[in-house]
């Protein structure tokens, strides 16, 4: 943007200071979002041009980090929308009681746990997790949001939040069992099933 003398310059060094430090936190906001480094890329490009032209609308002293991934959030649902798979987002009562069912008691040492890499598995199991589950989770249990802001970022009531981590968490736990099996944690199904 050419500087110009009618305030832009101020703007400019506001939007320096308050939205850019936050630019990796974006990053892999965007990142959990696409699973896709070139499309992640995009977004966070998408989100800082949108948040710039936008800047006007930014309230100084206000959580700006929550400001721009409401940003990312909503330029990563317009850039998915025609190809979003639908999800169904009722909770019944059976997912609870049929999740206590299928998780057996771990068993487990602490020098086994030292020698586990659990991080590609628990991205493997994140990035299988459908939207609109996936957002959440990463809102509130990678980027450690309260229910509050991810229900603003997300712009869902504190309800649906807490629906959809209960899913979300379902789905992970659904998505690491196997790799637990492998790992030699717990029995496998056919031993659950005889």
């Amino acid at each position: 943007m050419p500087y110009t003398h009618n305030g832009s310059g101020v703007r400019d060094g506001a939007f320096e200071r308050e939205a850019l430090p936050w630019i990796d936190d974006v990053h892999r906001f965007a990142l959990s979002l696409t699973r896709d480094e070139s499309d992640a890329d995009d977004v966070v490009q998408d989100t800082y041009l949108r948040a710039y032209r936008s800047w006007h609308t930014y309230m100084p002293g206000s959580d700006c980090r929550r400001w721009l991934f409401t940003i990312c959030r909503n330029v990563f649902l317009r850039s998915r929308e025609r190809a979003r798979p639908t999800v169904d987002l009722e909770i019944t009562e059976i997912d609870a009681s049929v999740a206590g069912a299928i998780y057996p008691s771990v068993e487990r040492s602490d020098e086994t746990l030292a020698r586990l890499d659990l991080a590609p598995a628990i991205n493997d199991a994140l990035a299988k997790v459908p939207e609109p589950f996936r957002s959440t989770l990463v809102m509130v249990d990678v980027e450690d949001q309260s229910y509050e802001s991810a229900a603003e970022v997300l712009g869902v009531p504190i309800g649906t939040v807490r629906s959809r981590l209960f899913r979300g968490r379902r789905l992970m736990q659904e998505q690491l069992q196997v790799y637990a099996i492998d790992a030699g944690f717990g029995a496998s199904r056919t031993a659950l099933i005889a």
